[in-house]
């Protein structure tokens, strides 16, 4: 099933990171909520700060939320 979200953070692996996955493509693995949101930034959403992961529709969380990071 396909996400509404073009961006999907899946659930932790044993190391606490969690695969991201934009559209259709694996992009790599972040650690918190600020890494992705330097990873959005990156992308080029520059005003993207740490409540916007948290708060920002464009993102699915899957098996927890932005505050899981452990397995």
């Amino acid at each position: 099933m396909a996400s509404a979200q073009p961006v999907v953070i899946y659930s932790p692996d044993g190391e606490g990171g969690r695969r991201v996955r934009i559209d259709d493509a694996i992009v790599g693995r972040r650690f918190s909520a600020q890494d992705v949101a330097r990873f959005m930034q990156e992308t080029g959403l520059q005003e993207f700060d740490e409540m916007d992961v948290v708060r920002s529709g464009l993102i699915e969380w899957r098996g927890g939320g932005p505050d899981v990071w452990a397995h």
